[in-house]
């Protein structure tokens, strides 16, 4: 790349127009060196792992399908950027329009650790396309976003303490959907966990991702009280990340999506919409590192 950039410049001195081309490289190296300084912090045990990644429609029926609809939009669009594969594991789509929620199993090189910044309710404010008085409505949808675990974690999991159901799959997909009962949804009686899977052919491989992604979802459970234990030892109190609002996209009555974590914000709100998250996420991934620093401090 470098030397792709001086072989430029020296054809420039010699009165060729090639600042255009110059430009290009510089803003594919500038790229590339804040690809390396986002990878420098991803230093979680898991920031390297494939990533489980749900959304789920929050309250207001159709407005809040809608914009979950509109939030798998825009992470699908994220995920194809970064070069990472996605696939559905389960899809409820909403009554009317919309999506009531969406899991994925989303692989990559550092996928997790990317997609973990995404944790928590997001929040739309803007002129309803469902209301014939176009007032302006506010919607909330959560994403939750845990690391696909190693088969090297083991993971207790009692049988007693599970519900398995069997439905016929009701989301988009191929021939099989809505023809045999080959979905399944498992529930987690201690915890109230429930998971689904309904993407594989045959009831027995839908098992077998469901209770990965229980077992996923059982180990950050686990996480999370020992960070609250410890939060309690030291006397730390720290807002719970699970249920708080992280972000604002307002459309209306001006355009602005705003970080509340970070404080990091743009007007430029259809790139942020069409996938482009990166400057989020970096903001994020530097305010982690920072606070990791301090608390080692």
């Amino acid at each position: 790349m470098e030397e792709d950039i001086e072989v430029l410049f020296e054809f420039l001195k010699e009165g060729e127009d090639v600042l255009e081309e110059i430009s290009e490289k510089l803003q594919q190296l500038e790229k590339l060196v804040s690809d390396a300084e986002i990878q420098m912090m991803l230093s979680g045990p898991h920031d390297r792992s494939n990533a489980i990644f749900s959304i789920h429609s929050g309250s207001g029926g159709t407005e809040s399908q809608d914009w979950a609809q509109m939030l798998y939009r825009m992470y699908t669009r994220y995920m194809e950027k970064k070069g990472f594969d996605y696939q559905i594991i389960d899809y409820q789509p909403g009554d009317e329009a919309g999506i009531k929620s969406v899991t994925m199993l989303v692989k990559g090189d550092f996928a997790y650790g990317f997609l973990k910044a995404e944790n928590g309710v997001h929040r739309l404010v803007r002129i309803s396309p469902f209301d014939a008085n176009k007032r302006r409505h506010t919607s909330f949808a959560s994403v939750l976003v845990i690391p696909e675990l190693d088969d090297e974690i083991d993971i207790e999991i009692n049988e007693k303490d599970l519900r398995i159901d069997t439905y016929r799959s009701s989301g988009a997909g191929g021939q099989h959907v809505n023809t045999t009962d080959s979905a399944v949804r498992i529930t987690h009686l201690p915890t109230g966990i429930v998971v689904c899977c309904q993407n594989e052919r045959s009831q027995i491989k839908n098992r077998d991702v469901a209770m990965k992604v229980l077992k996923s979802r059982l180990y950050e459970l686990e996480l999370e009280k020992q960070k609250k234990k410890q939060e309690e030892l030291t006397g730390e109190k720290k807002e719970i990340t699970w249920g708080s609002q992280i972000r604002s996209y307002v459309l209306h009555p001006y355009r602005m999506i705003k970080d509340h974590r970070t404080g990091y914000e743009t007007g430029n709100v259809e790139p942020v919409l069409d996938g482009d998250l990166d400057e989020f996420i970096k903001a994020y991934l530097v305010m982690s590192a920072k606070n990791r620093t301090e608390n080692k401090a």
